[in-house]
C-alpha cells in the first residue's frame, strides 16, 4: 500500500480556517443591527416584591386586565431603587404574562421628558438559564471530542450569528428569500463540513453530496408549491410581520425557503456519514473498485436514511403536535385535514425534506465512489490521522469482509 499521510501544512490551512471563522463571529458579534430599535432604552434584571391583582379578571382559561407591580432592581446603574410599573394581559395565553411576588424578571427602562424613569417589565428572565444550558452543552461537547468538539461549537455559533445577523437582515430589506437562503445555506455548509472535517477528500465528498441534496430540496419546493396552493402566511407571526411594516415581504418565498433550510441540517449530517463510512471502507481495502465503492456507499446509505427520514418525520411533527390535537379533537375528518392550508403545507415541509434526505444519500455514494478511488492523493485516510508505508496482509483482507457486513 503506498503511503499516505496529513501534511504539516494542511494543518497550517485548518488552523488558518478555524481563526477566520473566529474572526468572522468576532465581526458579526460587532456588526450593529440596524433594525434595533432599543438604543434609547437600557435593560437590567429586577424582582417581583409585590403584586396588585385587583384589576385581573379571569375569563374561562384566560386572564384579561392589569397587574401593579413593584419592581426592585437588581443589577446595573439603578441597583436597590425601587418602581412601581403594570404588566397588560390582552387574552393571549402564549403572549401573556402573569407575574408573581418573588419572580426574576428582565427589566427595560428610560429617562422620559421630566428626568423621571420609565421601567417596563419585559418577561421572567430566562438569560442566565439559557447561558447555563449553553455552556454546559460546550463543556461536554468539548471533554467528548476535543478539538474537534470546539470546531464544532464554533461552526454552531457561526450558523446562529450568519442566520441572525445576515440572513434575517436580508429578508427584510426585501431581497429574494430563496436566493439567499441558498447561498447562506451552501456557505454554512462548506465552512461547517471543512471546519470538522478537515481539508480532506472525505469533506469534499460531505459537501459535494449535501449540495446536491440541498439543490434538490429546493427545485422540488419550487416544483410543488403551486399545485399545493400554499400561502405562506401559515408561518407564525407572518401577519404580524406584514402589518410591521414589511408589507412588501413574498410571504411565499418566505416559506419555500423554510422548507430546504429546515432540512439542510439533516441532510449535512446523511452527506458526512456516507463519506467517513465510505473513506474508511477505502483505507481498509485500498484496491476496491469504483463500481464496488458506489455500491457499498448504496447499502450504507440506505439504513442511514432510513433512520434519518423518520428523525425529520418525528422533528417536525413535534412542532405541530398540538395542531393535530386540536382537528382529533374537533373530529375533522381525515381527508379534509389533508386538504387545509395548514395541514397541507406541514405535508409539504415533511415529504420534501425526506425528498432531499433521501437523495442525498445515494448522490453521496455516486460522488464519493469516483473521488476515493481516484489515485495520488494524500487525502484518502481521516483527518489528524498518520498511516505508515505499509499495512499487514491481514487488513487487506477485511476490506472483503466491510462490503459484505454493510449489505
Amino acid at each position: 500500500m503506498r503511503k499516505v499521510s496529513i501534511s504539516g501544512s494542511k494543518k497550517r490551512y485548518e488552523l488558518l480556517f478555524v481563526l477566520i471563522l473566529v474572526a468572522v463571529n468576532i465581526v458579526l458579534i460587532i456588526i450593529p443591527n440596524r433594525y434595533d430599535k432599543s438604543s434609547n432604552y437600557s435593560y437590567t434584571v429586577g424582582k417581583i416584591v409585590e403584586v396588585d391583582n385587583t384589576e385581573l379578571k379571569q375569563y374561562g382559561l384566560i386572564k384579561q386586565g392589569s397587574q401593579y407591580l413593584t419592581v426592585e432592581i437588581k443589577r446595573g446603574e439603578l441597583k436597590g431603587q425601587v418602581f412601581e410599573t403594570d404588566n397588560n394581559l390582552i387574552g393571549k395565553m402564549e403572549l401573556d404574562k402573569v407575574l408573581s411576588e418573588g419572580d426574576t424578571v428582565y427589566v427595560e427602562y428610560s429617562t422620559i421628558g421630566d428626568g423621571s424613569i420609565y421601567v417596563k417589565v419585559v418577561d421572567f428572565y430566562r438569560l442566565g438559564t439559557e447561558m447555563l444550558l449553553f455552556t454546559v452543552f460546550g463543556v461536554m461537547l468539548i471533554l467528548f471530542a476535543g478539538f474537534t468538539g470546539l470546531k464544532t461549537l464554533l461552526s454552531f455559533t457561526t450558523t446562529l450569528l450568519v442566520l441572525w445577523k445576515v440572513m434575517i437582515p436580508l429578508y427584510l430589506q426585501g431581497f429574494n428569500p430563496v436566493l439567499i437562503a441558498f447561498a447562506i445555506v451552501s456557505a454554512l455548509t462548506l465552512a461547517i463540513i471543512f471546519l470538522v472535517g478537515g481539508f480532506t477528500r472525505k469533506g469534499f465528498v460531505a459537501f459535494l453530496g449535501s449540495i446536491s441534496g440541498v439543490l434538490v430540496t429546493l427545485i422540488l419546493s419550487l416544483s410543488f408549491s403551486d399545485p399545493f396552493y400554499i400561502n405562506g402566511s401559515v408561518m407564525p407571526f407572518a401577519e404580524t410581520l406584514l402589518y410591521s411594516g414589511f408589507a412588501h415581504l413574498d410571504l411565499n418565498q418566505l416559506f419555500l425557503a423554510s422548507i430546504f433550510i429546515g432540512s439542510s441540517g439533516a441532510v449535512m449530517d446523511i452527506g458526512m456519514d456516507l463519506s467517513a463510512s465510505m473513506q474508511e471502507v477505502v483505507f481498509k481495502n485500498p484496491d476496491i473498485t469504483t463500481r464496488e465503492l458506489m455500491f457499498s456507499g448504496f447499502r450504507v446509505g440506505r439504513a442511514v436514511v432510513g433512520t434519518m427520514t423518520t428523525t425529520l418525520l418525528f422533528a417536525y411533527s413535534g412542532g405541530y403536535l398540538t395542531l393535530l390535537m386540536a382537528f382529533m379533537a374537533q373530529g375533522v375528518n381525515t381527508s379534509a385535514m389533508l386538504n387545509l392550508n395548514y395541514f397541507s403545507s406541514e405535508v409539504l415541509i415533511t415529504v420534501i425534506g425526506s425528498f432531499g434526505l433521501v437523495l442525498t444519500a445515494p448522490l453521496t455514494a455516486i460522488i464519493g465512489a469516483f473521488v476515493f478511488t481516484r489515485k495520488g492523493s494524500e487525502l484518502l485516510i481521516p483527518a489528524n490521522q498518520e498511516v505508515g508505508q505499509s499495512v499487514d496482509k491481514k487488513a487487506q483482507e477485511l476490506g472483503p469482509a466491510i462490503n459484505d457486513s454493510v449489505d
